[in-house]
This record gives C-alpha cells, sequence and structure tokens, in this order.
C-alpha cells in the first residue's frame, strides 16, 4: 500500500533535526519543526517550514512528551513524523500513539521496536535466526542476587548492561566480584533514570573490543540489504566519538558474513526501514563478531555511510514509509573511498570530559571538497544543561583512509565554536595518535590517549593580537588625544599599556605601544611586532611579526575568545587581585559542581566523616552522570538537596578538614 507524505514533522532538535529538514526540502516534502523554550531561536526551527511550541526546556515536558508531539502534528495537517534519533525514536508507546491519530511513523513497527528494544529478547531472538551472540546471562527479571551469583561462571571482567534503552547510559565494566554490587546500584539507578526501566544483565567482556556496526535498509516487501560497516570503537563512556567507513578491520570475507548476520537480524522481527546492528568484534579475532543490539532508527554517525555509498538514507526511509519497495539490491551497494567523522561536543576533555555551556559567539564552520558538517548551532545558540552535549559533526570523505583523517583534521583546525568549551582540539590530538592513524583500534583506546593529552596553550601571536586589537578599538573609540590607548605623552615617550592575560593556570604579561598600524609588543620581555589590519566586526587581519592571519575576537566579561585556523582559546584579563582570588578558589576544599544539571544522589549525610575521594554528590547533565568527590579527609555539610538545579562553581557541600574547627 502506497501511502501519501506530504508533510513531516521531525520530532526533534538540534543537528538531526536540521539534517532531516534539508533532505525532506530536496524532495519536496513540507517541514515542521518542533520546539522548547529553550530552542525558540535554534537552527532547526528557522530552517523548517513550520514551527511548534511543545514546552518548557525539560525533555521530559516537550520533547518527550508523545501527546504534546502529536497535537503539534495534528495541528499543523502532518502527514508523518520522522523521530530522528534520540528522545521518541524508539519508544513503541509513541508509534502506537502515531498510529491511532492517523500519522505515519517514518520508522519500523512497535513490534520490532519493542523486541530490540529489549535486549534480552533481542539476543534470544536473534540466536534463533543464526546470529551468534556474546556469553552471559540475559532474563527477564534478574535480580542483583541473581547477576552476582551468575558472574563468576561468565568469567571477569563482565559487562553490565541496561534490557531498555542505548547510548552506553547504565553500562559499568566489571574487573572484579567486590566491585559488582555497586556497580549494579548505578546501572539500575542510571537505566532508571534514562529509560524508565532498570532491568539489567551481564555479559562476558570482550578483550581489545571493537564496536563495528552495520547499516541495513528494509522494505515493506521483504527486500532486506545492508550499506556495509562502520567502526566506532574510537569511544569515551560508551559514547562514540569517531567514526569510519568502511571499517580498517574487516576483509571482504568478513564484511559479507557480518553484513548477512546484519540483515538476518532485520528479518527476524519484519524490520522496515533504516536501521542498524552492532556488533563487538575482539581486535585480537577479527573474523569472529558477536550481536550486541539494533539500534532501531537512524545513528548520528550515519553521513559515513552516505558518503561511501552515495545513498541518502533519509531519503529511503520516507520512501520506505511510503510503502515503495526497495530499488536497490545488494549487488548495487559499492562502498567507494573512505569516510570519517567527529563529533564536536560541549565539553573539556581535559577536566574529564565534563560537559561545559554558555552561549556560542560566532560559529564558524568548515568547508571544501569532501567536507560536510552537520550542525544544529549558530551565532548565539545557548548551550545549556538540557539535552545531550554534542553540538555538530564534521565528516570528511577521501579517496583513501589517510586522505580522508588528513581532511578530517583540516576541516576540524577550521572549526570553531567561541563561547563555548569544546573537544576539537582534544579531537584533532586524537586523530593525530599514531595507532589511530594505523587503524590499531579499540574501545579502551580513546581513554588510554586521553591520559597524555593536555590542551594546546595559547599560542604568542594569538595573545598579542587580543592586545592589539584592544588598542585598535580603544583608538577608533577615542576622539580625546589626551587619553589614547597607544599611551602617547606631550613632550615624552609614549607609555606601555599593559594587560596581564590569565591562560589556563599562567598569566602572561603583554605590553603594548604605538599606533594600530604600528604596534610595538613585548610579551613576557620579548619584543614583537603588530599591525592591525582590516577589521570587520568580531574579525580582524592582525600582522604579527611579519605574519598575516584572520583572527576572530570576541569578549564576554572578562573572558575573550581569540580564534584562528588550527584553535580557539580563552583568555581571561586578570589583576593581582583576581589572580588571588583564583588561587584561593584553585584551594578550596569545597565540593563544587563542574558543570549546569541537577543534583540526582547526595549518597552522605551531612556531619559524615569522609576520606578524600569519597563520592559526596551525584550530578546529572547532559543525560550523564558525574560522580562529584570530596578533595580532602573531613567532616561533611552537604548544602544542597536531590533535584536542585546547580550551575558551574556551585557548592553542593562544604569539607571541612579533619582537625579544622568550625
Amino acid at each position: 500500500m502506497t501511502r501519501a507524505i506530504r508533510s513531516v514533522l521531525v520530532a526533534n532538535r538540534g543537528e538531526i533535526a536540521v539534517r532531516v529538514i534539508r533532505t525532506l526540502r530536496d524532495m519536496g516534502i513540507r517541514s515542521i519543526a518542533v520546539f522548547s523554550d529553550a530552542d525558540a531561536d535554534a537552527p532547526h526551527v528557522h530552517t523548517a517550514d513550520d514551527a511548534v511550541r511543545i514546552g518548557p526546556p525539560p525533555a521530559r515536558e516537550s520533547y518527550l512528551d508523545i501527546d504534546a508531539v502529536i497535537v503539534a502534528a495534528l495541528t499543523t495537517g502532518a502527514d508523518a513524523v520522522h523521530p530522528g534519533y534520540g528522545f521518541l525514536s524508539e519508544n513503541a508507546a509513541f508509534v502506537r500513539a502515531c498510529s491511532e491519530a492517523g500519522i505515519v511513523f517514518i520508522g519500523p513497527s512497535t513490534e520490532a521496536i519493542a523486541v530490540m528494544g529489549d535486549k534480552i529478547t533481542a539476543k534470544a531472538t536473534v540466536t534463533g535466526h543464526g546470529v551468534p551472540v556474546v556469553p552471559g546471562v540475559s532474563r527477564p527479571g534478574l535480580t542483583d542476587d541473581d547477576l552476582i551469583a551468575a558472574a563468576p561462571e561468565i568469567g571477569f571482567p563482565v559487562l553490565v548492561k541496561p534490557s531498555a534503552g542505548g547510548g552506553g547510559k547504565g553500562m559499568r565494566v566489571v574487573e572484579n566480584a567486590d566491585d559488582l554490587p555497586a556497580a549494579l546500584a548505578g546501572a539500575r539507578r542510571e537505566a532508571a533514570s534514562s529509560f524508565g526501566d532498570d532491568t539489567l544483565f551481564l555479559e562476558r567482556f570482550v578483550h581489545r573490543p571493537r564496536h563495528i556496526e552495520v547499516q541495513v535498509l528494509a522494505d515493506e516487501h521483504g527486500t532486506v540489504i545492508h550499506l556495509g560497516e562502520r567502526e566506532c570503537s574510537l569511544q569515551r563512556r560508551h559514547q562514540k566519538v569517531i567514526e569510519e567507513a568502511p571499517s580498517p578491520l574487516l576483509d571482504a570475507e568478513t564484511r559479507a558474513r557480518i553484513g548477512e548476520a546484519a540483515c538476518a537480524t532485520a528479518r527476524s522481527v519484519g524490520y522496515t526501514g533504516a536501521g542498524t546492528v552492532e556488533f563487538i568484534v575482539s581486535a585480537d579475532a577479527p573474523d569472529e563478531f558477536f550481536f550486541m543490539e539494533m539500534n532501531t532508527r537512524l545513528q548520528v554517525e550515519h553521513p559515513v555511510t552516505e558518503l561511501v555509498t552515495g545513498v541518502d538514507l533519509v531519503a529511503w526511509q520516507v520512501r520506505i514509509a511510503r510503502g515503495e519497495p526497495l530499488t536497490l539490491a545488494q549487488d548495487d551497494i559499492t562502498l567507494t573511498g573512505h569516510a570519517v567523522e567527529a563529533r564536536v561536543y560541549a565539553e573539556d576533555p581535559a577536566a574529564g570530559f565534563v560537559p561545559t555551556g554558555g552561549t556560542v559567539a560566532r560559529a564558524q564552520f568548515a568547508s571544501g571538497v569532501g567536507v560536510r558538517v552537520d550542525a544544529g548551532i549558530a551565532d548565539g545558540t545557548v548551550v545549556g544543561g538540557d539535552y545531550d552535549p554534542m553540538l555538530a559533526k564534521v565528516i570528511a570523505h577521501g579517496d583513501t583512509r589517510v586522505e580522508a583523517i588528513a581532511r578530517l583534521d583540516g576541516a576540524l583546525a577550521d572549526t570553531s565554536l567561541p563561547g563555548i568549551g569544546t573537544n576539537i582540539d582534544f579531537l584533532r590530538f586524537l586523530l593525530a595518535d599514531e595507532d589511530v592513524r594505523a587503524g590499531r583500534l579499540d574501545t579502551a583506546l580513546l581513554d588510554s590517549v586521553a591520559g597524555n593529552y593536555a590542551p594546546t596553550p595559547a599560542p604568542d601571536d594569538v595573545l598579542i593580537t587580543l592586545a592589539a586589537v584592544d588598542v585598535a578599538a580603544g583608538w577608533h573609540a577615542s576622539d580625546d588625544p589626551w587619553t589614547r590607548p597607544d599611551g602617547w605623552r606631550l613632550n615624552a615617550a609614549p607609555a606601555a599599556r599593559t594587560m596581564r592575560l590569565g591562560v589556563g593556570d599562567a598569566v602572561r604579561i603583554v605590553e603594548t605601544r604605538g599606533e594600530p598600524h604600528a604596534l610595538a609588543v613585548t610579551l613576557d620581555g620579548d619584543e614583537h611586532r603588530a599591525t592591525v589590519g582590516a577589521v570587520s566586526g568580531s574579525r580582524a587581519e592582525v600582522t604579527v611579526d611579519d605574519r598575516r592571519r584572520v583572527y576572530t575576537v570576541v569578549t564576554d566579561g572578562t573572558t575573550t575568545w581569540v580564534s584562528r585556523r588550527g584553535g580557539s582559546w580563552a583568555v581571561h584579563r586578570v589583576d593581582d587581585e583576581r589572580s588571588e582570588s583564583a588561587n584561593a578558589v584553585a584551594g578550596d576544599t569545597d565540593v563544587r559542581s563542574p558543570m549546569p544539571g541537577s543534583v540526582i544522589a547526595l549518597p552522605v549525610d551531612a556531619g559524615t566523616t569522609v576520606a578524600a575521594g569519597t563520592v559526596v554528590a551525584v550530578v546529572e547533565a547532559m543525560k550523564m552522570e558525574h560522580s562529584l568527590t570530596a578533595a580532602v579527609d573531613g567532616v561533611v555539610d552537604v548544602v544542597v538537596s536531590v533535584g536542585d538545579q546547580v550551575k558551574v562553581g556551585d557548592v553542593l557541600a562544604h569539607v571541612r578538614p579533619e582537625g579544622e574547627q568550625t
């Protein structure tokens, strides 16, 4: 049966909403966006043909509100709903609600979602169709005692996994029996919070595991094909960071076998639409693979498959939802070249990847041959703690893996989001790693590499440019020769203008003298020359010691962000008083929140004596849990309650060192 789809409501936000709307426009289909109050001015709202407010910022009151989304679709006359990924994309109740409202759900059936959404049921289902699974224990209703009893037989290390949901939420690797009870408690809490279901199961943890997934397409007429695999082993906290297609591990024979296993998985539930079957493969035995789960939706990393196959997956999702047959046969699918994707997150890699926040002062993205950017932010976008910290995806395609990685590194060098702390510098550091470049990957590699990472310090030319542009701005703003910022003095040598700039833990001294077109600059006692050329808003052409480059300089309070090709740096203006204050905070024994979020657990009571390293509070931010610990031995005074919303730097608890009087 063919269904008319002339208008589609995109039940999502951010980059995936923008990306889906782009294909809908190409197909001549009217697009409808939904938005929370936090996203009222977001790019996906402006990109769509129509847009509807569905609630306040918390996702459960907006993007996860089934009734609100259905009402928006009916009000705007939508024929269909595209769920994107995350939120309601794998919610069987939402699919039923769409059907009851006479709205086409662009995705699989409720039955397929329900079976594959329960990992225990999914493993049993695919096993019956000859798909290999990881040894473990997985049946409904397993208690903590059941899991603890089964673990020794499975063999440590074991992997604790929630039966519901995905994205690594609630997963724990446990090395020994003593650590298992606490891991189970944490996994159940996180699974219940993320998915409303705390059912857990155990699997053997595969040594040096690689995460390889296969893209499938299936129509209503019984045709199922795969579009090759993606390598997704570079992860932190089970969240993918860099993905590529094809995998550098698999040979042609294994690629065909794993592809057929993915198709068998789809057939086992009568799957329709685009889906991804995820496998775990040991780096030590690349010809063996085990089923992990099936994601019954589009994946974040789908662009790398699109670039190597030339297939628009969103377009095929819509065509299949219309009831059209696949016109692609398996033999039509060829993998051309190589593609690599990097996820740009609002996070601080040097601080354990904690989420950051703020306002994007100027969004600068790369372009060029073989480069694609999927982004859902723009100048002025406010990044808070309500949603996932991913801001954009930068993807590069080349004839070879080496060329694709080189293009991606160049594209990241041209990408900056001043105003927000991001992982861009870390992504380039990761891509430069010898094992990454050689394709020697596993899911623990990123954490190993991260241990050697330190942010690239602000280069001298960045600090000189900040001072030079500051002088130029003051020069053009002042008509009074007696207060000219170049330090001009009647019948006397020009006075130097001094700035104290804080970069990380260091304070750098910059002195400037002269006019914008001929500045003498001293940085930490070394002499330099600077010339400020054309200035347009926040962009300036500056020549430092005969090297001319284009910079973006934006100031927010006492912080100035300076960006150029190769990086973006936050520089703070400080004085002696501020420096002492900063040192006091650095030596503070209070437990402070490093990110905006919500307090979800307080493991210790007020008045409890704790040792350094004891978890005092747990904060949830951007769909992730963060355990905050005491810095010293002492007595705890908790000053927040579970459910409180906190900002960066808010004190959650005071820790009075032992022996210190109240």
